[in-house]
């Protein structure tokens, strides 16, 4: 029997550590400037692959992340697994009640956004294929096809994400974007998992039955499925231990769907992307559930398999920037202009409509995850792969902020986004509000350059006014402030805010958001547990995500 030496095992463990660490760090990095976690979790594995650790030092990259043999074989079980449940979490996202509640708009958008930027991309590869990376030799119709899908597909979670971070999930613009991507990645998975029939990489079953099996499959998963799912939670969530039974349920099902479409030839992600649509569906699943699969998965598998993409490929030696640019263009182009068309047929105004195109414009996650499995299958060739994961990566940066200028949006101001370990005071030594003040005033005079007589002028100014006292044992004095005292609880949280003249509505928002974050009483008993600045930042933004 074939298993892994101990040596193999040694480095198998040692690579999945290293890969994991830096996937995550360069995550979080990414994140606290604003930008999406994948971003940070690619550029690790492009550091640890063979652009750069493999020209540094050749050895160690082929120790660590071998090519062939039981850890390769190991790694690339692995990073499979890892994306089939990222996509088992990213179906939950999908809402289908809401491509019916929005109707119209949300269908226009979601069609003419598929099926301009899927024109240009066929049309390009089609019939100037070298422009688009086309290798000789290799099956024209597929390329063509595959790239046509590759540039209209949408990312769901990465626009979920930026309309949550832009606070327009909700309104209505906000739901028939969500409504059109619904529909977009289930039409676009639909025609990939075409493709992969066509190319016959997967699975030995012919072309003709494939078609029709993955028709009637995901006609069941969207309809009876989630009817006999909905029925079969209450009796889980009632005779087994919750949240287990639950969540073994739901992998069960994940994995038994990914097994059958792998089996159909058109991979395993399709079935495990359905199956998390189908599960998505019922009231009955818990928010808990939920958030407890999405963590696991999120933090843990999706991290590895991002980072095992800049593995793949060296994209100092295969970066042609003119392919890029061509993917890019055609992609970002076709998107947002057949976008606009379908919003204003259906309804919207210019300004929505150019706000729904720029929305749907992200391709992030969906654009680079058809990329590694076209390339697993040498539909595209290495320098096709680059491009793709450059215009994705491309894409979902620049969505955020131009929809945000669209639609002439101000990002929610948060008070956490401007806490600082050097202006973080734990203990307090005053006892009353005139020591406090001048206690904080003097700490930001010394960190800020400011004179602090000025700004303890500047708050007891406004001090005299009205007390800056929120309740729940909080208060926020500023440079227009007012008390220590609300509920007659004395403060024992003091949050000291200072805003330029030209304050723009920043100070309101601010208190707004430390009034919102502190609206739980049993959060400040934690706070005053605290033992120092890291502490406190920690458990006020895991509270904001509970």
């Amino acid at each position: 029997m074939d298993t892994l030496a101990p040596r193999e095992i040694t480095m198998m463990f040692l690579a999945l550590g290293i890969l994991l660490f830096c996937a995550r760090a360069l995550g979080e990095l990414v994140r606290r400037c604003n930008q999406p976690s994948v971003l940070g979790e690619i550029l690790a594995g492009i550091l640890l692959g063979p652009t750069v650790l493999g020209v540094l030092a050749p050895g160690l990259s082929a120790a660590l992340f071998p090519v062939s043999g039981g850890g390769a074989v190991m790694l690339e079980g692995l990073t499979t697994l890892a994306i089939v449940l990222f996509l088992l979490v990213a179906g939950m996202e999908i809402n289908l009640s809401t491509v019916w509640r929005q109707g119209k708009a949300a269908l226009l958008v979601a069609l003419l956004g598929m099926l301009v930027p899927f024109s240009l991309g066929f049309s390009a590869a089609w019939w100037l294929p070298g422009l688009m990376g086309y290798r000789p030799g290799s099956e024209h119709l597929p390329f063509a096809l595959f790239m046509a899908t590759a540039l209209s597909i949408s990312a769901l979670p990465i626009i979920v994400k930026i309309l949550m971070d832009l606070n327009i999930y909700r309104s209505d613009l906000g739901v028939t974007v969500v409504a059109a991507a619904v529909c977009n990645d289930i039409l676009g998975w639909l025609v990939f998992a075409v493709i992969l029939g066509m190319v016959g990489g997967h699975g030995g079953v012919p072309i003709g039955h494939t078609i029709w099996m993955t028709l009637v499959f995901t006609l069941a998963m969207l309809t009876v499925v989630p009817w006999l799912i909905h029925r079969i939670l209450p009796w889980l969530q009632a005779y087994t231990s919750w949240p287990a039974g639950v969540l073994g349920f739901a992998l069960t099902l994940c994995l038994l769907a990914a097994a059958f479409t792998e089996w159909l030839g058109i991979h395993a992600i399709f079935g495990s992307f359905l199956a998390g649509v189908a599960l998505g569906q019922s009231r009955h699943l818990k928010e808990q559930t939920r958030t407890t699969l999405d963590e696991f998965v999120s933090f843990i598998f999706a991290p590895l398999f991002f980072a095992s993409i800049g593995l793949k490929v060296n994209f100092a030696t295969h970066f042609n920037p003119w392919l890029i640019l061509s993917v890019l263009v055609l992609a970002f182009t076709g998107k947002v202009v057949g976008s606009v068309l379908g919003g204003r047929l259906g309804g919207l105004s210019w300004r929505e409509s150019w706000g729904a195109g720029v929305g749907m414009s992200a391709q992030g996650t969906m654009g680079i995850i058809l990329g590694v499995l076209a390339l697993q299958i040498g539909l595209i060739s290495q320098e096709v792969f680059v491009a793709l994961v450059v215009m994705a990566l491309v894409t979902s940066l620049v969505s955020g902020p131009l929809l945000q200028w669209v639609l002439r949006l101000k990002k929610p101001r948060s008070f956490d986004d401007y806490l600082d370990s050097s202006r973080f005071l734990r203990p307090l030594n005053a006892l009353n509000r005139v020591g406090v003040i001048k206690e904080i005033t003097d700490l930001l005079a010394e960190t800020e350059g400011i004179d602090a007589e000025a700004v303890r002028g500047a708050v007891w100014d406004r001090e005299r006014i009205m007390a800056t006292g929120i309740g729940m044992g909080v208060a926020v004095p500023h440079a227009r402030v007012e008390g220590l005292k609300a509920d007659g609880i004395p403060a024992q949280v003091i949050c000291m805010i200072l805003s330029p003249m030209e304050d723009n509505g920043a100070q309101l928002e601010i208190q707004a958001d430390i009034a919102a974050t502190f609206r739980n009483g049993h959060l400040l008993e934690k706070v005053l547990q605290v033992s120092g600045y890291t502490e406190f930042l920690s458990l006020i933004r895991s509270e904001r995500k509970g």
